[in-house]
C-alpha cells in the first residue's frame, strides 16, 4: 500500500463516480479502478459497493477513510516539518574563523550580508584551525576560515587573502636598536611559537623560515593563541613572529622591526562541504568572490 492509493481512495469516496475522479486526479478510469482493487486486496476487506449506476462506500470503507484522511494528513504534516527545518537551516550560517578574518574580511561581508537577508542568522566562532576541520568534518560548521587550503572530494576550499608574518620583540630589547635586524641576529634569542596543536601552519612556516636562514630560535614557549603571544612580549619573556594584522593589538612595551631579508607569507582560505552548501553558504559565497574577487571555478 502506497499514499497515492489511500490519496486515490479518498477522491473516489468523495466523488462517488470513478469517471469524476479520474478527471480529478488526471488518470484513466480504468487504471484508477485497478487502483482502488489492488488497495482493497492489501486491506483484506471491500471499501466500496460499485453497481453501474452508483458506488458507494461500505461500513469498513467510512472507516478506512476516516483513518485514510487522518494519515495524509499526518505525512503532509511530516513533509511540512521536514522542509521548515531545511528551511531554518537554510537561514542559519555558523561560521568558524581564526582572528584575522575577523578584522579584514568580515568588516566588508557581514554588514552587507545583513542588508541581503535581514532573516539569516549569523552565528560566529572563534576558533583554531584543527578545531574548524574537525567541527566541518562534524556538520557543526557551514563556513570556515583557516590557514589551511581543505579542497578535497568532500570540500571547496579557496584562496582569500595573504598577509607578510611581522617580528615582534619587547621596546627594551637588544635588537630594538636597529631599524632593520640583521637575520642572523635572530640566532639563539629567547623566542615565543604559536603552537603546533593550535596553528600548524603558521609554527610549521615559523621553522621552515628559521631553517632556510640557518636559524636556531631559544624557544621558551609554545603559545596557544596569538593574544598570549602579544603580552609575553610585553613582558619581555621573548621575541615573536606573527601574521601582520596582529601589528595594531601590540602593546605599549613591544615593538615591531623589519628584518634585513624578506618574512614568509600565509595565507588564508574559506572551506564549505561540498554536500552542505546552503542558500545560505551560497549567499555568503557570492558576496565574498565580488569583494575578494575569488574564484571558486579553480
Amino acid at each position: 500500500m502506497e499514499l497515492r492509493h489511500l490519496r486515490y481512495f479518498i477522491t473516489v469516496a468523495e466523488e462517488l463516480n470513478f469517471s469524476k475522479a479520474a478527471l480529478k486526479l488526471y488518470t484513466a478510469q480504468p487504471s484508477l479502478s485497478q487502483q482502488i482493487k489492488d488497495l482493497e486486496e492489501d486491506v483484506g476487506v471491500q471499501l466500496l459497493y460499485r453497481t453501474k449506476r452508483k458506488v458507494e462506500l461500505t461500513e469498513e470503507g467510512a472507516v478506512f477513510l476516516e483513518q485514510a484522511r487522518l494519515t495524509l494528513a499526518q505525512a503532509d504534516k511530516a513533509v511540512t516539518m521536514a522542509r521548515q527545518v531545511l528551511l531554518s537551516k537554510q537561514q542559519m550560517l555558523r561560521i568558524g574563523f581564526v582572528p584575522v578574518a575577523e578584522m579584514k574580511v568580515f568588516p566588508y561581508v557581514l554588514p552587507n550580508i545583513r542588508v541581503q537577508s535581514p532573516d539569516l542568522k549569523i552565528e560566529l566562532l572563534s576558533m583554531n584551525d584543527s578545531e574548524q576541520i574537525k567541527a566541518l568534518k562534524r556538520n557543526e560548521l557551514d563556513l570556515t576560515f583557516t590557514r589551511q587550503n581543505l579542497q578535497s572530494d568532500e570540500v571547496n576550499s579557496q584562496f582569500v587573502l595573504r598577509e607578510p608574518l611581522i617580528f615582534i620583540l619587547p621596546k627594551d630589547h637588544p635588537l630594538a636598536k636597529y631599524e632593520k635586524i640583521p637575520v642572523q641576529a635572530l640566532n639563539g634569542i629567547d623566542f615565543i611559537i604559536p603552537a603546533i596543536e593550535q596553528s600548524p601552519i603558521l609554527h610549521h612556516t615559523i621553522l621552515e623560515f628559521a631553517k632556510k636562514n640557518h636559524i636556531e630560535f631559544n624557544i621558551v614557549h609554545k603559545a596557544d593563541n596569538v593574544f598570549f603571544n602579544i603580552n609575553a612580549i610585553g613582558m619581555g619573556l621573548g621575541c615573536t613572529i606573527l601574521p601582520g594584522y596582529i601589528a595594531p593589538m601590540s602593546t605599549n612595551n613591544s615593538t615591531i622591526r623589519p628584518l634585513s631579508i624578506e618574512m614568509p607569507q600565509v595565507d588564508l582560505y574559506v572551506s564549505y562541504r561540498k554536500d552542505k552548501k546552503s542558500i545560505a553558504v551560497q549567499k555568503f559565497i557570492e558576496l565574498l568572490t565580488k569583494v575578494f574577487y575569488l574564484d571558486f571555478n579553480h
